[in-house]
């Protein structure tokens, strides 16, 4: 195992957990989860695989990571959401990033790359986000922000980028998501900061077939047929309803 503590926070997350956590086994030597609450079989999952896990109840996604950074035993540090999957590349590529000791860089981005409910593996040209997700925690470190949970490198620091894939098992589908998008929105709305008004109004009519085109045509929905389509059109109105959640938050505060 590798000097690389992994950790993932979660709440009522039994569907992906057990899969995270065994890809994360393959090269860390300590796994941590920090529960905010699960009612499922989540934190049993989590130990019958050998997790250390902890409770702490939510403080929003940046904070909630800070605290599970500050846990681990070791510098070098692996976050994962509790339904990104590390595939068999990855895990290697990861592997030969240690084969001499410590890596070139200190902070490394992952390719976390969308697979579709009831698919295993991510459609042709799926869409990812390249993201800072192993790294040197002596080096950088997650914000303490209620919505905001990346990491930014230091100006002028090389960030590597690992080639193999994460697998993100966002969704089990579309109910799952809407619920999630709409309790996400809600915080957003609370917690951004609005610095013109009249923008909001502008994107409220705007921002809709803009979205639209972002997820359709630039991350590639397209290549997903009838169900790329409906995810674009529900990604588009995630984007909507925080807007209005906002102009609503505005007038009644």
């Amino acid at each position: 195992m590798l000097p690389i503590s992994c950790f993932i926070i979660a709440e009522n997350e039994e569907r992906c957990i057990g899969e995270v956590i065994d890809s994360a086994k393959a090269i860390c030597n300590e796994i941590i989860v920090v529960d905010s609450g699960s009612t499922d079989t989540t934190l049993q999952i989590a130990k019958s695989l050998g997790a250390k896990t902890l409770f702490r109840e939510w403080s929003g996604y940046g904070d909630q990571k800070r605290f599970a950074e500050d846990q681990c035993l070791n510098k070098w540090l692996l976050n994962l959401d509790a339904d990104e999957v590390l595939s068999q590349e990855l895990q290697d590529e990861i592997k030969q990033l240690f084969t001499n000791g410590e890596p070139k860089q200190s902070l490394y981005k992952i390719k976390v790359t969308t697979v579709y409910p009831g698919e295993r593996k991510p459609r042709w040209l799926a869409e990812h986000n390249d993201v800072i997700r192993l790294y040197d925690k002596t080096v950088a470190r997650f914000p303490k922000h209620p919505t905001w949970d990346a990491i930014t490198a230091p100006r002028g620091l090389n960030v590597g980028l690992l080639k193999s894939p994460c697998f993100h098992f966002s969704s089990p589908g579309l109910d799952h998501y809407v619920n999630k998008f709409n309790r996400y929105t809600t915080l957003q709305a609370k917690k951004t900061p609005i610095k013109n008004p009249h923008y909001l109004l502008i994107k409220l009519i705007l921002g809709f077939p803009v979205d639209f085109f972002k997820a359709y045509i630039i991350k590639r929905h397209f290549t997903g047929g009838t169900y790329g389509l409906i995810l674009a059109f529900t990604h588009a109105f995630s984007r909507f309803l925080k807007v209005a959640k906002m102009i609503e938050h505005l007038k009644f505060k």
